[in-house]
């Protein structure tokens, strides 16, 4: 069964196109290295809870927007795999060779996980 790998980050609103460039020169890498899908998305209806939500969990700003983003692989192990080898890509020392104050969004701030599927419904 698939596996999916989510995460969740704040980026400024003026850093959105730094960010969608930059997501998608890295999703490539995944695709290339063998993820199933990758998937960037910008919070459009996201609204403050009142215990808990997107926008309390990466502590957003005034002047920043919630992306959520997904990867499907095939398996856990197949997950493993892709990554160990994405990090071992040239192109993506660039995350390591760059000051993080540079980045297009606040990587301390960022939030991530690996999941199994559970239900998976399609039309």
């Amino acid at each position: 069964m698939a596996y999916v790998d989510g995460y969740v980050l704040p980026v400024p609103v003026a850093k959105l196109a730094a960010y969608r460039r930059l997501a998608r020169k890295a999703g490539m890498v995944w695709i290339e290295h063998g993820a199933l899908e990758v998937h960037e998305c910008v919070a459009d209806d996201v609204q403050s809870g009142k215990h808990t939500s997107f926008p309390q969990a990466v502590k957003l700003k005034a002047d920043e927007v919630v992306v959520f983003s997904w990867i499907v692989y095939r398996s856990r192990k197949d997950r493993d795999r892709v990554n160990a080898a994405v990090m071992a890509d040239p192109r993506m020392a660039m995350m390591e060779t760059t000051d993080p104050a540079d980045w297009p969004f606040d990587g301390k701030r960022m939030f991530w996980g690996g999941f199994k599927p559970v239900v998976s419904l399609m039309r």
